[in-house]
This record gives structure tokens, sequence and C-alpha cells, in this order.
């Protein structure tokens, strides 16, 4: 198993701002399950944020993919990024495009052809039981199935990583099933290596997963 994030001695905060987690040292291998929990305000979404490359380390060392993030260019980050799979809480969604559309945003930027991308947008939209609803809107389609939308894109490329902000946070018990068994399908199968930020770790959980608590600035391991 290799290492996809490793933190050493991590300090992240924003620009003049205090010091939001600090000394942080830990790492992620390729197909790990991981939860981070943690109070509002904690620090949860920051650190997405500097593994995605939206905020740069403070100090000490950041490495995503084997790529430096205090030392990282745009061209490496695009290219980091084309091998990410990110889900917002507020789903994203472009509003005048159908399901299909949005489902396959990331195929499009790749180039891929509109085979490819039909085909991967039939299997994913019955993944997140969706079939039927691909000429559909978002605004003609419930938060729960918007979300389960914005999962099924993140999965569109088969990324090697995915990243989660609360991704279940405001759904229906239905829906936030629907997105758990999907993303412990994509880490048991495909060896996704999924990071989700969330206030609560579902009751049910088939995989073995991985808990990391932000508090009080630090980031340790819950076993």
């Amino acid at each position: 198993m290799s290492d996809v994030i490793v933190a050493n001695n991590l300090t992240l905060a924003y620009q003049n701002g205090e010091d939001i987690i600090k000394d942080a040292t830990f790492s992620i291998q390729r197909g790990d399950f991981v939860f981070i929990t943690g109070l509002s305000g904690s620090g949860k979404s920051t650190l997405l944020k500097s593994i995605y490359g939206n905020l740069k380390p403070k100090n000490g060392s950041l490495k995503v993919g084997g790529l430096d993030m205090s030392n990282i260019f745009k061209p490496q980050l695009q290219q980091l990024r084309t091998n990410l799979g990110i889900v917002f809480q507020d789903y994203k969604l472009i509003n005048e495009w159908t399901v299909e559309e949005n489902v396959v945003l990331p195929l499009m930027i790749a180039g891929y052809s509109k085979e490819i991308q039909a085909t991967q947008a039939r299997r994913l939209l019955h993944h997140v039981k969706l079939s039927g609803k691909e000429s559909k809107y978002p605004l003609e389609l419930s938060g729960g199935e918007q979300q389960r939308v914005g999962v099924a894109r993140a999965l569109s490329k088969n990324p090697l990583m995915i990243l989660a902000d609360e991704p279940t946070g405001n759904l229906d018990e239905y829906s936030s099933n629907v997105i758990w068994d999907l993303m412990e399908n994509a880490c048991d199968q495909l060896k996704t290596t999924i990071v989700v930020v969330t206030h609560k770790i579902p009751n049910i959980f088939n995989i073995p997963y991985r808990h990391f608590m932000i508090e009080n600035k630090a980031i340790y391991e819950v076993h």
C-alpha cells in the first residue's frame, strides 16, 4: 500500500489569521476510507482545502500523490485534480445542464468521447438509483437526488481519491444510505482512497475505516 497523503508537522492558517491546525503528522494510504470528525470550526474543511490545493501549508509539509503542496506549480495542481473527485455539501451542480451532463462534466473536460460519457452516465445513475432521470435538470430533483448526482459526478472518471465535505449532512436516510454504499463499493472494489469530513460517522458501515479527529488544532487517529 502506498501513501497518497503525507503530512509532517503541518500547520494551516488563513492569511494573517491564527493557526487552525498546528503540527499535524499523519498519513493516508491508497484504498483507505477515512472519516474526519471534529466540532464546527475545528478545521475539517480547511484540511480538505489544503489537500485539494486551495490552501498552502503555513509550516511543515503536505504531500498529496507525491507532490509537495507548498511548492506545487499550476500544471501539476491541475493534473492532480484530474485524479480527484470532489463532493460538496451544497452540490455545486450546473442548473442549466441536464443530470447526465452534470455527471459527465469531468469526462467532457478530459475529452472523452460521447459514447464513453453516455455509458458512464448510465452506469453511475443506475448505481445512485436515478435511472430514467438523465434528461431532468437539477432543480427538478430533491436535495437528496441532487447530492447523489454530485457523488456520481465525483466518481465519473474513476478517480484515485474522493474528498467529500459533509456529503450526507442534510439528506434523508435513503439518499444517505445510497451515497455511503456507493463510496464503500468504490473504496472496496476500485481501491479509491476516500476522505470524508462529517459530524457523524454512519451507524452501519460495511468496510474497515479509519477515523481522524480534529481537536484543539491537533489531528489524531481514533483507534
